[in-house]
């Protein structure tokens, strides 16, 4: 029926298709110039050129070496959308370009000007202040300021090198040409900005690149313009007093986003990030690696009134208390015993995980000293020792490495000569007697030695009589003793 139709009104069909094409073409753009920005899609890909709807009647054409990477491959498919400048019209076709370039004259160097459009050009040389750029046989100039978003250490490294540069200023027809390529940078990276915070999220972890340390913590870019900060507790599970501890300028750390939050400007946040949250907290398995009862090596972090820090494993501390820290004499200042950064053997002696806490003993870790008190003393033993303090009641005697000994005033009035012992001084040596001995309570009693064996009592001793004396002499001289006590 079709057929018939068609060949009874040949002119049907055809006006109908004129209609359609009208249709069609009243959507399409007629007005397009040389400097306009447009978006298309591929249409077809041959080997030297890419074909891209334009919105026009006639679609566009791009040089297909333009669209590849530094790599030298095609990141593009048919179908994409790629958004290029219109650098050249005619009937047939509209030339495409993601940016100008070549040959061309004042008129098209103006219109790249007013249009913002990004021209090509290559830097010859360096000269004061920035660049010199080629482009369209003309030489315009690239303030050093200009050629990079960051701080340009070596400009020779940029000689030689084709960019592309956004005009900034257009004067003295075409003799007086500034140009920037860091506006363009920002440009492109504006929208890498955006569309990074809009995936974006809590949790996310990244390889950035250590750029700034300051007292707080450390500043870490993780693209090109967006950079959060890990503070300085959150840099190591450890304890950190600087962050140069822990990273230096330009290292390249792993990073945990913990939070993220509006920032002063627009368009910007404000990230924190941590380092150690990479890993888990050791405090989660605390008790795989510590019992009480164990003996480990740690490291001394701080030195307190009240005792040590010690440092077991990244992250997980213990306090010595002062109590704790020896046997072998009495601790006022913590710092005359240990430094920060010194290596202990401490014994674990409690632990809460669940509170964080560890509690350890240096003195524990060397080894009790009254353990053995009973294999190196015995009751009647005559051993020197010195006089460590002198109490009312009594002198305290030091007769080994932690172990005291109290010589009680009782048993001083009962030595032949007290007032010798009177006279000693802390830090004499002289003779006594083991009197007792009590090992669980820590224990020892003395009585005075053997006078011949003191050496503070040498002019005593050699006043003796060389011979045993008589019965009487023997009488009279306890009778005179016991007189002087009265």
């Amino acid at each position: 029926m079709s057929d018939d139709i068609n060949t009874e009104n040949p002119d049907d069909g055809e006006e109908s298709f004129a209609d359609l094409f009208e249709s069609y073409s009243s959507g399409m753009k007629d007005d397009l110039q040389i400097g306009d920005k447009i978006s298309g899609k591929i249409i077809s890909m041959g080997k030297d050129s890419v074909f891209i709807t334009t919105g026009a009647k006639v679609d566009g054409i791009v040089e297909r070496a333009e669209l590849l990477d530094d790599e030298g491959n095609m990141p593009f498919g048919k179908g994409d959308e790629l958004e290029l400048y219109v650098v050249g019209i005619d009937e047939h076709e509209i030339r495409l370009s993601r940016a100008i370039s070549g040959i061309g004259g004042f008129e098209l160097l103006n219109e790249a000007f007013e249009n913002a459009i990004p021209v090509q050009g290559k830097i010859s040389e360096i000269c004061k202040g920035g660049f010199r750029v080629d482009m369209f046989q003309r030489r315009a100039f690239c303030p050093i300021s200009q050629i990079d978003v960051t701080y340009v250490e070596t400009p020779e490294d940029y000689v030689g090198q084709t960019y592309e540069f956004l005009i900034t200023q257009f004067e003295e027809n075409g003799r007086n040409i500034v140009v920037s390529r860091r506006r363009l940078l920002a440009r492109a990276m504006e929208k890498e900005i955006q569309a990074f915070f809009s995936r974006l999220n809590t949790g996310d972890i990244f390889e950035g690149r250590v750029i700034k340390l300051m007292p707080y913590g450390a500043f870490v870019e993780l693209i090109p313009g967006v950079q959060g900060m890990v503070h300085i507790s959150e840099l190591s599970w450890s304890r950190v007093k600087t962050a140069e501890e822990i990273v230096r300028p330009d290292d390249t750390v792993l990073v945990k986003v913990i939070s993220i939050a509006d920032g002063d400007k627009k368009n910007q946040k404000k990230i924190s990030l941590s380092m150690k949250q990479i890993d888990s907290d050791p405090w989660d398995t605390v008790t795989e690696k510590f019992q009480p009862g164990d003996k480990v090596l740690g490291k001394v972090t701080r030195c307190m009134k009240f005792g040590v820090f010690v440092e077991l494993a990244p992250g997980i501390e213990g306090l010595v208390h002062i109590s704790e820290m020896s046997y072998v004499k009495r601790i006022i200042n913590p710092e005359d015993v240990v430094t920060p950064g010194e290596t202990v053997s401490v014994l674990v002696k409690e632990l809460d995980a669940e509170g964080r806490r560890i509690s350890l003993s240096i003195r524990d870790a060397e080894g009790d000293p009254w353990l053995e008190v009973t294999d190196k003393f015995s009751v009647g033993q005559i051993i020197k020792g010195t006089l460590e303090k002198k109490e009312i009641f009594g002198y305290f005697v030091s007769l080994a490495p932690g172990i005291t000994g109290l010589l009680p005033k009782s048993k001083i009035s009962e030595a032949e000569k007290p007032g010798l012992i009177q006279q000693l001084n802390v830090g004499d040596s002289f003779s006594v007697t083991v009197a007792e001995i009590h090992p669980r309570d820590r224990k020892i009693v003395l009585a005075p030695g053997n006078a011949k064996d003191e050496g503070a009592w040498k002019n005593y001793a050699q006043s003796e009589p060389s011979e045993p004396m008589s019965d009487l002499a023997e009488k009279m001289r306890k009778a005179m003793a016991s007189k002087n006590e009265k």
